[in-house]
């Protein structure tokens, strides 16, 4: 007898043995927040605004910081995403139990089309669920869409800002080191544009929880061709920094 696997055996249940609302107390944050991956960005942006730590948020791996900042006379709350949708949903998790409500996410991406340069934006509007997380989240599906307030924030600030960028779907996938050729061209082929390991588990938790997450990356190693590119993307503090600021402008039109 064939069972299914487990990854396609979605419970509806809606609170689970470790339901967050009740393992974390509600606390006085903002309910706008800006998720990023970039360690070096947040450190600044907190030493230059003279951030508040709202929650300490120690985990196993070392602390992730809720900080709050005031920016065009609203309250801002961000932190430091670790990479893996496992890791990056459970802190977007507690973030919505600690009172947080309107999400925008930037990072970086691998690239599946030649021509998007390093540095260049894309709006995720969909991604599609190579990764487990979102599994448990939603029932079993291709793909999960991004929600259109979030788009729309990201769109209107880079619009308003001048910045080229495009919006398209991405590979959300937990196997950066098995992404093999036929399977770059199978994703190219389903109109992915992007590869990354979190979009699909952020947007599938934010939907699950009945929140607003858009998300923003930046074109980074380039896999389009016959050899891998890395193209020195991590070294682009120029355009991590800008990227940060212009996805705290986004949040704060949500």
């Amino acid at each position: 007898m064939t069972q299914t696997p487990p990854i396609l055996e979605y419970d509806p249940t809606l609170e689970a043995i470790t339901e967050p609302s009740r393992l974390v107390r509600p606390r006085d944050v903002p309910e706008h927040c800006v998720i990023c991956f970039f360690k070096e960005v947040i450190e600044e942006a907190a030493r230059e605004k003279n951030a508040v730590v709202v929650v300490e948020n120690r985990w196993e791996d070392g602390p992730h910081a809720l900080y709050e900042i005031a920016h065009q006379g609203k309250r801002l709350a961000f932190w430091h995403s670790p990479v893996g949708a496992p890791a990056a949903a459970g802190l977007l998790e507690e973030a919505i139990a600690f009172g947080c409500r309107k999400f925008i996410v930037c990072g970086g991406c691998g690239v599946l089309e030649k021509g998007i340069a390093v540095g260049h934006l894309i709006v995720v509007s969909a991604a599609l669920r190579d990764e487990g997380l979102s599994y448990h989240y939603l029932p079993p599906g291709r793909e999960v869409a991004a929600h259109p307030q979030g788009v729309e924030a990201l769109v209107a600030s880079l619009q308003e800002s001048g910045l080229p960028y495009c919006t398209g779907k991405t590979w959300t996938t937990d196997a950066p080191y098995r992404e093999t050729r036929p399977m770059v061209e199978q994703r190219r082929a389903e109109g992915c544009i992007a590869v990354e390991m979190e979009a699909a588990g952020l947007m599938a938790v934010a939907q699950f929880r009945e929140v607003i997450l858009g998300q923003v990356l930046y074109g980074g190693d380039d896999l389009s061709g016959s050899e891998w590119d890395n193209r020195g993307w991590q070294s682009r503090s120029d355009i991590r920094r800008a990227l940060f600021w212009l996805a705290v402008e986004a949040c704060l039109r949500l």
